[in-house]
């Protein structure tokens, strides 16, 4: 059965914008690495429109090794894009979700393959609501932003965690590596 990995940066008071951090080559380097060792990354429609970003820097990459690298297995990875709003994406490796995320996931997790990454906020939210999640990636970032979207706001019930692994990044990031106790 694949692996169901919510990966997600955060600021350390507990926020999750991607524009509130600044990504060096390390970090670049560590989500490389783990899009290069996944099947399939879960996508809403915000944070798919956000990772758009990379698709014109394989065509015209930046001269930085680490991004360029980056922006190349971005596009390559697929992807599955949850939206109630979108009827077409035009980026080879995405599709729209055509059924409701907890079929969905559950399908991907008996398929044969590399671990299913969930990179958005409100993915996140509802596959935890669903206690579907098996491993919690968090890049906590020394920034403090005061204000945003909290990744665990909707959820009511207490759920255990037990942390498995770390990794300091020379930035100050500290990666927390969780395994969720099934519910």
């Amino acid at each position: 059965m694949r692996k169901l990995i919510a990966a997600i940066n955060m600021t350390l008071d507990g926020f999750s914008d991607h524009k509130a951090i600044i990504p060096d080559d390390e970090l670049h380097e560590h989500y490389a690495n783990l899009l290069r060792d996944s099947g399939v990354i879960l996508y809403g429609r915000i944070t798919y429109q956000l990772m758009e970003y990379w698709r014109p820097l394989v065509k015209n990459p930046t001269g930085n090794k680490a991004t360029d690298e980056f922006a190349v297995i971005m596009n390559n990875t697929p992807k599955i894009v949850f939206t109630h709003t979108l009827r077409h994406i035009d980026w080879e490796s995405a599709r729209l979700a055509n059924r409701n995320i907890e079929e969905e996931v559950l399908a991907l997790q008996q398929q044969p393959g590399k671990d299913i990454l969930v990179g958005s906020p409100s993915l996140i939210a509802a596959l935890t609501q669903l206690g579907l999640i098996d491993e919690y990636q968090l890049c906590i970032h020394p920034v403090i932003l005061g204000k945003g979207l909290t990744l665990f706001k909707n959820i009511h019930d207490k759920i255990n965690l037990k942390l498995i692994n770390t990794k300091r990044f020379n930035s100050g990031a500290m990666l927390l590596y969780y395994e969720a106790g099934k519910q």
